[in-house]
């Protein structure tokens, strides 16, 4: 994996943790591959914050339509790189 990849990831992570209050994980422990609605528990207003911020962060648009996509940290970091080619 690229270098930016590996950035976004790191910082999706960071962020999930830090607006989900999770505990016992860290983003360097954080599996990019975990299913966020199943396997970590994340409902769909959970999701929205995260998308939020997200969108701050990188300055992109995450439209409604997409959030059932974004299943895991690595899906949501290609998502955003994706996103953000688009606007250069």
């Amino acid at each position: 994996m690229s270098t930016d990849i590996q950035q976004t990831i790191q910082r999706i992570a960071e962020i999930i943790i830090d607006e989900l209050k999770l505990e016992d994980v860290t983003p360097e422990t954080f599996d990019p591959d975990l299913d966020l609605v199943d396997e970590v528990g994340i409902d769909s207003m959970d999701l929205a914050t995260v998308a939020l911020v997200l969108r701050d962060e990188y300055g992109i648009r995450i439209d409604e339509d997409d959030y059932p996509r974004l299943t895991t940290v690595k899906i949501i970091a290609e998502y955003i790189i994706e996103k953000q080619s688009e606007n250069e």
